[in-house]
């Protein structure tokens, strides 16, 4: 006979069970981005195999639902994964230590200067994987001079023209969501005046995106990675996402340069909350997974998943220790910050 606390536990455990298994509908799934280290894993070997050779068999990604993340499902369900991004160069996945099953979605900066024939067998494995595509950049990036935020009509040309490609490489690889950078700062001009700038450059890549149900999402970056860039907090990418007044232009809030930018992180979220499209993470210092920093992503996981977050997070981070210590330190982190019920 089990005793009265048994039965408390078992109805813990069923609740626990029924919650996860809600999670599992919501649609939450993280990725991971071009910082992580490359691995031998599985899933690494049979999407190596299948690019080099479109005819391979690839195998069956198992079920979902067991809330286990040493077996490709984090307790947020199969809707919670540790995905997988493309490193630069060379195709080359850099993924977590995870089956196939524990992946759902990739992010690639990189993605538009790649050769299409290379981004077609690229979303043709997607499709047999059943995964989801993530970011990528879809615009050159001004990382030291003046661009969109300067006005010239050169500048802003040649952003709608990049516009107009990502358009078709987002139909090719079939992407939602596309990371915009509005450059660097014009120092020769006030602040209002790059703004406005700024808005009208996106207000006519808005005009390319909408048909095609497309999303731009801004991403602030913090002084200290990248200096002297326009965007840097989430407030001002929220008055800009006013500005714009589109369902086309969006916030990447990127918890990592927000968290050393401005800080304040849950209430900021919440503030923005209704221009955020996408999340990437990453520990501060450092940039590399939770729980080697000072981020609470714990409370940040909880509070994102309270609010019904049914999008990607990217794992736009490093691994704090290298090789396969290293992927499964991060495994273990993120099993750790998603154990918030």
């Amino acid at each position: 006979m089990r005793s009265i606390s048994g039965h408390a536990d078992d109805d813990v455990a069923r609740a626990k069970r029924a919650a996860l298994a809600n999670r599992c509908e919501r649609g939450w799934r993280v990725v991971c981005g071009g910082l992580i280290q490359p691995t031998a894993a599985r899933v690494y070997d049979a999407i190596k195999c299948h690019l080099k050779n479109p005819g391979e068999q690839l195998p069956a990604a198992p079920g979902c639902g067991c809330g286990d993340l040493a077996n490709g499902c984090s307790k947020l369900g199969a809707g919670l994964f540790l995905g997988l991004g493309f490193g630069r160069g060379n195709v080359n996945f850099e993924v977590c230590a995870l089956p196939v099953g524990g992946f759902s979605a990739f992010e690639d900066n990189e993605m538009r200067n790649r050769p299409v024939a290379e981004q077609i067998r690229i979303a043709d494995t997607m499709r047999k994987l059943g995964m989801e595509m993530g970011v990528f950049v879809a615009h050159k990036i001004y990382w030291d001079k003046p661009n969109l935020a300067s006005g010239d009509q050169k500048y802003r040309q040649e952003f709608l023209n990049d516009i107009k490609n990502s358009v078709e490489i987002a139909k090719r690889v079939n992407a939602k969501w596309m990371t915009v950078v509005p450059g660097y700062l014009d120092f020769r001009k006030k602040m209002d005046y790059q703004t406005s700038n700024v808005v009208e450059s996106l207000k006519q890549a808005c005009e390319i995106l909408e048909p095609h149900n497309l999303v731009m999402v801004l991403e602030p970056l913090n002084f200290r990675n990248h200096p002297g860039m326009f965007l840097t907090e989430s407030p001002q990418a929220y008055q800009i996402c006013k500005a714009v007044n589109s369902p086309s232009c969006k916030i990447l809030f990127d918890i990592y340069h927000q968290q050393i930018q401005e800080g304040n992180l849950l209430p900021n979220i919440e503030s923005c909350w209704d221009e955020i499209a996408y999340f990437q993470i990453g520990d501060n210092p450092g940039r590399n997974e939770p729980t080697t920093g000072e981020i609470n992503y714990k409370n940040i996981f909880k509070y994102i998943y309270n609010r019904g977050y049914q999008g990607i997070l990217g794992m736009e981070h490093g691994n704090s220790v290298t090789g396969k210590q290293g992927e499964e330190k991060v495994i273990n982190a993120y099993k750790l910050v998603d154990d918030f019920l």
